[in-house]
């Protein structure tokens, strides 16, 4: 294997989150990368990995076995199957699973989970937040029509099983946006819903806070890089573990609007805790002015990366 630019196969089911975070790492580690999206029949498309045998009939996908790669970086439930199968037929791949599997991590080389899983082993290695492929000092291929000197980007979630995010909970955000504006009108400001902001909500966010800001809601190019390269502030709502820890490689100060328990999570409040503690996060709740503050870029992809890397290469060692 050459460590510095291995053959590797990138494992997703194509959802946005996953693939961010099996890029970024399989992009500190190489640049000949194959990305393939998993799909599997029934009933494994629905099960548990562990629960029925894996064979190669189960995928849809075409794979090219007579060419099969160094390295497997998997994420999520149905690749997790396809990396399993593909360290079964080929014991010499180093197969990496991001995220807790919810099976024995012995199935794989290594497992990389954040912190706030609380997930921890021999061959498991912890993340602060989640990974991603966004980079360092890194610059928006994209361009947006807007002044980027004082520009404030929120990036609203949505509901999901631990948070409620219902129209009262929008209209205060609304509401605090609008004194934000209010107070500091130099501010420029970004409103990025995401696949899980609901229409009703996006209709009453246009409706609030199209005469102050420019807002994104789903249509036309997609201004997120460019707001996680260009941003002074960020507002992002406690939703989405992802979102943050993106946000995070700019190294700019990231306000958190705060949303409801469903019910209470200790993996979120772990991840909130942490990166309160790492002074990255403060919250939004009592906030009128926008204040600067510093903390050290958080670059997962390219630590964990280095980690496997020298893991890698004593295990090269030792079996000389």
């Amino acid at each position: 294997m050459n460590i510095n630019n291995p053959k590797i196969w990138s494992l997703t089911d194509g959802s946005q989150g996953m693939v961010s975070q099996t890029k970024g790492l399989a992009f500190e580690l190489s640049n000949d990368v194959n990305e393939l999206q998993t799909e599997i029949i029934f009933p494994w498309s629905k099960l548990q990995p562990g629960i029925l045998p894996i064979y190669k009939w189960i995928f849809k996908n075409n794979l090219k076995i007579e060419h099969p790669p160094e390295i497997v970086i998997s994420c999520g439930r149905k690749s997790v199957y396809l990396s399993i199968y593909l360290k079964k037929i080929f014991s010499n791949i180093i197969n990496i699973h991001i995220q807790n599997p919810k099976i024995s991590s012995k199935n794989f080389s290594y497992v990389v989970t954040p912190n706030h899983d609380n997930y921890k082993g021999e061959n498991i290695i912890n993340s602060i937040g989640a990974l991603h492929y966004f980079k360092e000092n890194g610059v928006s291929k994209k361009k947006f029509d807007i002044n980027t000197k004082n520009l404030v980007s929120c990036i609203i979630g949505g509901e999901n099983n631990h948070f409620l995010f219902s129209l009262r909970e929008a209209q205060t955000f609304c509401d605090k946006i609008k004194e934000l504006k209010k107070n500091n009108p130099e501010l420029q400001l970004l409103i990025i819903t995401s696949r899980r902001t609901n229409f009703k909500i996006k209709k009453l966010i246009k409706n609030n806070l199209s005469s102050i800001s420019k807002i994104w809601l789903g249509e036309g190019e997609n201004p997120y890089e460019f707001a996680i390269y260009n941003s002074k502030f960020f507002i992002i709502t406690a939703d989405s573990t992802s979102m943050i820890s993106e946000a995070s490689i700019s190294g700019m100060p990231i306000y958190i609007y705060k949303l409801p328990y469903k019910r209470k999570s200790l993996r979120f409040m772990r991840f909130h805790n942490e990166f309160n503690k790492l002074n990255i996060t403060r919250d939004f709740a009592n906030t009128s002015i926008l204040q600067k503050w510093t903390y050290d870029k958080l670059n997962e992809s390219k630590r964990i990366a280095g980690i496997i890397k020298e893991r890698i290469i004593e295990g090269f060692n030792e079996t000389k």
